[in-house]
């Protein structure tokens, strides 16, 4: 089988290795279409540790849709031929290499398979190159989630407003399902006019807070409410899939009472928060990291639902023997939106 090695900064190569050895409580799958995370452009351009736990001389890839080839002797509940996801934490048996299963690989073998657990069913309506999707759009649905109030039972407040900064698939996805969630108003933001104007074929208000005033378009877009500092834009959560320091800053100062914020972008820098002031404006800060279970199921009703043509935000595809290509073009921004592997020609 063909296989993507890395091999440090700007190095990878397409190898042939042979296919792995099914165990009895194994199950053998074939990729069929790979998306290129931004993790995985990060570790390309800057090299080991600035991404995913991604070693030198390893597979890599943790975003995909295959399908079923071989079962061990004592799997009953998959068959050949299923179109399964691999969820990433337990593909490989193991939570440390949930950024590296080898979805970049020509297939991947998933020690001791378990439904539900670490291999998922795809629902038949989304394509197999949506579905390669899923994995990111689990990342920004949790997010969503995060930034909802519940009701119980999987409900949650409606009518709230909601802003998303940065619009790359995590951004989208997150936009995407704070509607399917019950938002009324939602805008994302970003420094990118190509990206942004992917969002907005879906029907999102958009801005670029560097050629507009981000204060006076939200105000216009969701009306007025208050801040400590007096008059503010109605945005009732604002969600950080950028990773910019000043989106934290300008939601302390221009988020209205009672807001929320939720990181789900790469915020490794400490900062310094006025604690005092939080409490006085009611504010809260919540974090985002990975997904669970019912973040699979729910993506895949979005992405069943026709309700969005998300295929749309895939401007490139590739060949795996046009990997390293794929990855540069992943991280143009002004140029590219999601970009996806495919795996079986």
């Amino acid at each position: 089988m063909k296989v993507g090695i890395y091999l440090g900064k700007e190095h990878i190569e397409i190898r042939e290795l042979p296919l792995p050895e099914v165990g009895k409580d194994d199950v053998l799958i074939q990729n069929l279409y790979s998306s290129v995370c931004g993790t995985d452009v990060a570790v390309f351009s800057h090299g080991p540790n600035t991404g995913h736990k991604v070693t030198v001389g390893g597979e890599f890839g943790h975003e995909t849709i295959s399908r079923v080839v071989k079962v061990g002797k004592n799997i009953t509940d998959f068959t050949v031929g299923e179109r399964i996801y691999p969820y990433p934490r337990y593909a490989k048996d193991d939570t440390k290499r949930a950024g590296t299963i080898g979805r970049f690989s020509e297939y991947i073998l998933i020690p001791n398979a378990r439904r539900n657990y670490s291999l998922y069913t795809v629902d038949e309506r989304i394509s197999d190159k949506l579905a390669s999707l899923i994995e990111p759009f689990t990342v920004g649905c949790r997010a969503a989630r995060r930034g909802m109030i519940p009701l119980g039972e999987g409900k949650y407040v409606s009518g709230q407003n909601a802003v998303v900064f940065g619009s790359g698939t995590i951004g989208i996805a997150a936009a995407v399902a704070f509607k399917y969630f019950g938002m009324k108003k939602v805008m994302v933001c970003d420094f990118s006019d190509f990206r942004l104007n992917l969002a907005k074929k879906l029907g999102f208000e958009i801005c670029n807070p560097a050629t507009e005033d981000f204060s006076k378009r939200s105000k216009e877009y969701f009306g007025i409410a208050m801040s400590l500092n007096g008059a503010t834009a109605d945005i009732d959560c604002w969600l950080d899939a950028a990773g910019a320091e000043n989106i934290l800053d300008d939601f302390l100062h221009l988020g209205k009472i009672e807001s929320r914020f939720v990181s789900v972008a790469v915020n490794n820098k400490p900062r310094n928060i006025d604690l005092l002031y939080m409490t006085y404006a009611q504010q809260s800060i919540i974090g985002s990291g990975g997904y669970m279970p019912e973040d699979v199921w729910d993506v895949q009703k979005i992405m069943a639902s026709g309700k969005w043509e998300l295929e749309s935000i895939i401007t490139h595809e590739f060949p795996l023997d046009k990997l390293e290509q794929a990855i540069r073009t992943a991280g143009d921004v002004e140029h590219a939106g999601n970009v996806v592997v495919k795996m079986k020609n």
